[in-house]
C-alpha cells in the first residue's frame, strides 16, 4: 500500500468504509496515524470491524474507542470534529448537502478525500509521473487505454482513482512509473494538491447537477483539475461545445490573470495539432502522416472511441512514449466490460452491452457506432430529453425500453420510430433478439441510471449478458 510518514501522528476521521475507505483506513494506520472510522450503513461497519479482528487475530470485536492499533468507531455525527487533523470523505458523499461537512467546515477542519492523501504522499514514492483524467464521458475508457499502452510498452503503471483499486491500496510503482487516475468530479472537490504531470478534460456536459449550484459549478469543480497544476504542466482539453466553451476560456483567463497559467499544451480534440496528433478519415496521424487505422483496433469503435484513442496516444506522447508502442497499444487494447462491450454474435446479429452509458450523451457514441441499432433504452432518468442521443436516430431500427423510464423514452422516441415498451430487461433482449435481421446490433445503451431495478450499472450489464447468454 502507499504510507507516508506525513500522516503519523495524526487524528483523521474516516466517514465510508467501501473500498475506497477501507483502504483510506490501512494507508493511514500503517502511515502511523490515529482514524476514527464511521459508515451509515451499519453491515458496512461489521464487516469492518470483522475483517479487523481476524486480521489481528483478536476474536470477533474491536473496540469502538481508539484502541492500541490507533483505529477505533464512532458516530461522527455524535462527536466533536475538532479534534480531528481532517475529515475524509468519501466521494459519494454530497458536500453541498451533508450536514457533517458544513459542521466540519465550520471547526475549521479541512475535508479531503484519498486522492488528497496520495497526492501528500507522493514526495515520498520513488520518482514518478501522474496523468489525471477527467471528463463526464469517456474517462475510463481512456485510462484504461493510457495505463494499457503504458503497460504494453514495459512501462511500470498503475491506475486507480475512480476505477480498479483504491490508488492507497496499491503498491508503489518504481523509478520511473507512472499513475494514471480517472477522477470524477466528487473525487476532485475533495482534492487541494494534486499537480498532475499532464492533465486531460475530455468533455463537459450536463450531469449530477443535484451536487453543483447549475452546469456551471459542475464544470469548474472539472476544471480545478488545472489550477492544481504547476505552470508549464500540459493540458489536453477534449472538444468543447456549447455552453462548456464560455466556462472553459473563463477559468482559463481566471488562471492566467492570478499568474499562474498552467497552459503549456492546449489541445483542442477537433484538430489536437498542437502537439502533432491527429485523428480525422478513420485514421491516426502523427506529425502529418498516416500511422494507423480505427478499423484495426477493435476495441475503440465508434466516433467517441476515435476521440478516446487520439487523447490517450497524445497524452503518451506527451510523457515520452514513441510512437510505435502507442500504435500497439491501441491494437491489442481489449476494452472495458458495460462500456460497448461485444457480448456475442448469434445468427449475424450483434449484442452490445453499454450498460455504463448511464445518460443520453453517454448512449450517443453506442448508437453512432453502429448502422442498424436494436436499442435497449430506460431505468432511472436523468433527463427528460433525447439530447446528443438524437443526433443518431437515424440508425435505431427499433426501440426496446425498460424500467421506470420506459414511458418517458416511448414517448420521445415513438414520432422517430416503432417502440415497444417492455419494461423489463430479460423481456427487451427477448424481443429484440426475435426482431433482429442479420446484421442488426442489439444494444443495451440505457442512458439512465440503473438504480430502479439494479444495484449497479456492472448487475445490469452481467444481467442483460445473462439475458443474451440464455437465448
Amino acid at each position: 500500500m502507499i504510507t507516508s510518514s506525513a500522516f503519523a501522528n495524526k487524528h483523521y476521521a474516516v466517514l465510508g468504509l467501501a473500498r475506497s475507505g477501507r483502504a483510506t483506513v490501512e494507508a493511514l494506520l500503517a502511515s502511523g496515524a490515529r482514524v476514527t472510522a464511521w459508515d451509515c450503513n451499519p453491515e458496512t461497519i461489521e464487516s469492518f470491524r470483522s475483517y479487523r479482528a481476524k486480521s489481528r487475530d483478536v476474536g470477533e470485536r474491536v473496540s469502538t474507542s481508539l484502541d492500541t492499533n490507533g483505529l477505533g468507531f464512532a458516530d461522527l455525527d455524535e462527536v466533536e470534529l475538532g479534534q480531528f487533523d481532517a475529515l475524509i470523505l468519501s466521494p459519494g458523499v454530497p458536500l453541498n448537502r451533508s450536514p457533517l461537512a458544513a459542521r466540519a467546515r465550520e471547526a475549521g477542519v479541512e475535508i479531503i478525500g484519498d486522492i488528497e492523501l496520495f497526492a501528500r504522499a507522493r514526495a515520498e514514492l520513488p520518482p514518478h509521473k501522474v496523468v489525471g483524467i477527467t471528463g463526464t464521458n469517456g474517462k475510463s475508457t481512456t485510462t484504461a487505454l493510457v495505463h494499457h499502452i503504458l503497460e504494453q510498452a514495459g512501462v511500470p503503471s498503475l491506475m486507480g482513482g475512480n476505477i480498479g483499486l483504491p490508488i492507497l491500496a496499491q503498491n508503489p510503482l518504481p523509478k520511473g512509473g507512472i499513475y494514471v487516475l480517472e477522477l470524477s468530479s466528487y473525487q476532485i472537490d475533495l482534492t487541494q494538491s494534486l499537480d498532475c504531470d499532464v492533465a486531460v478534460l475530455l468533455n463537459i456536459t450536463p450531469d449530477h447537477l443535484d451536487r453543483y449550484d447549475g452546469f456551471g459549478g459542475y464544470a469548474r469543480s472539472k476544471l480545478r483539475l488545472f489550477g492544481m497544476q504547476s505552470a508549464g504542466r500540459p493540458v489536453l482539453i477534449g472538444d468543447p461545445t456549447g455552453p462548456e466553451d464560455d466556462v472553459i476560456g473563463d477559468y482559463l483567463d481566471e488562471l492566467h490573470g492570478s499568474g499562474k497559467n498552467p497552459i503549456e499544451h492546449q489541445v483542442l480534440m477537433d484538430t489536437l495539432w498542437d502537439h502533432g496528433t491527429s485523428f480525422a478519415a478513420g485514421a491516426l496521424s502523427i506529425d502529418g502522416r498516416r500511422v494507423a487505422a480505427q478499423a484495426d483496433w477493435p476495441a475503440l469503435q465508434g466516433p467517441h472511441n476515435a476521440w478516446n484513442a487520439s487523447i490517450a496516444a497524445t497524452a503518451c506522447r506527451l510523457i515520452g512514449l514513441d510512437l510505435g508502442a502507442i500504435i500497439e497499444g491501441l491494437q491489442s487494447f481489449p476494452g472495458l466490460p458495460h462500456r460497448m462491450e461485444r457480448i456475442a454474435e448469434k445468427n449475424g446479429v450483434l449484442f452490445v452491452n453499454d450498460s455504463k452509458a448511464t445518460n443520453v450523451e453517454a448512449a450517443a457514441p453506442a448508437l453512432a457506432a453502429y448502422p442498424r441499432v436494436r436499442w435497449i433504452v430506460g431505468g432511472q432518468a436523468k433527463a427528460e430529453t433525447l439530447g446528443d442521443a438524437a443526433k443518431h436516430l437515424d440508425h435505431v431500427v427499433k426501440a426496446y425500453t425498460i424500467g421506470e423510464a420506459a414511458g418517458l423514452f416511448e414517448r420521445l422516441l415513438k414520432p422517430h420510430m416503432p417502440v415497444k415498451n417492455c419494461g423489463e430487461l430479460g423481456e427487451a433482449v427477448k424481443r429484440a433478439a426475435a426482431d433482429a435481421e442479420a446484421g442488426d446490433t442489439v444494444l443495451l445503451s440505457p442512458a439512465c441510471a440503473s438504480f430502479d431495478q439494479f444495484s449497479d450499472f456492472e448487475a445490469r450489464g452481467d444481467a442483460f449478458r445473462a439475458a443474451v447468454e440464455g437465448l
